[in-house]
């Protein structure tokens, strides 16, 4: 718990405005990789318009060629988060049938055999995956799910702010709705900064909701309950 809670402090740290996307994005995959149980690796698969694929973020050399490999081929878990369904589980790379040809060289050439992969949308036109890489076949459980998604939500509320930046008046204000609601949620329950910011994307990931709006309507909450 303790590594999480420091994971997500780094995280959030870099999501003020203006946004460092590269510094962002980077503490979200070392911080997935340091934090999320069983995972080594961690990179972070970008879309745009034309079809055009890119790795942003990695953790290491490993995620890198892992991703490569995946564009190379057509197919794999990142692939298939990315462009299809919302998560993807690999629980032995060597032995699942649905991408013989990804699955035998990740597990034989770079030893890794177990991959879990989360969607998200950055905009209309991109969408990306958080992509999680274990050696260990069999190490995703519901504690690696769980906090896999997580990370992966602050991955689509970075790159949804950076796209925001020439409306500087609308991501502002977003920002200080957020910031907003972490008062609210620190007050409420009795908890420090990192962990109410935490709270409201554990929020936004369950009921498929844009973080700012969770603030919002948080906000509305509470302003007419002081009525």
């Amino acid at each position: 718990m303790e590594r999480i809670v420091l994971a997500m402090k780094a995280v959030a740290e870099t999501l003020g405005y203006p946004i460092e996307l590269d510094e962002a994005l980077n503490h979200i995959t070392r911080g997935a990789a340091d934090a999320v149980p069983g995972i080594d690796h961690a990179s972070i698969s970008l879309t745009a318009r034309g079809g055009r694929i890119q790795t942003l973020a990695p953790t290491d050399r490993v995620a890198v060629l892992l991703d490569e490999l995946q564009y190379c081929l057509g197919h794999g878990p990142c692939l298939e988060a990315a462009l299809h369904e919302p998560w993807v589980q690999v629980d032995d790379l060597a032995e699942d049938t649905r991408w013989p040809a990804y699955g035998a060289r990740a597990a034989a050439e770079y030893g890794i055999h177990s991959q879990l992969a989360f969607q998200f949308d950055a905009d209309p036109h991109t969408r990306g995956a958080l992509n999680l890489y274990a050696a260990r076949p069999y190490a995703i459980d519901t504690d690696t799910r769980q906090l896999g998604s997580m990370f992966a939500q602050l991955a689509a509320v970075a790159l949804g702010w950076s796209r925001h930046d020439s409306t500087i008046g609308k991501a502002l204000q977003s920002r200080q709705q957020i910031g907003q609601a972490v008062g609210i949620v620190m007050e409420r329950y009795g908890l420090d900064s990192d962990r109410a910011f935490s709270f409201l994307v554990r929020t936004s990931q369950t009921s498929n909701t844009k973080l700012h709006d969770v603030a919002a309507a948080l906000i509305t909450q509470t302003a007419n309950r002081t009525r």
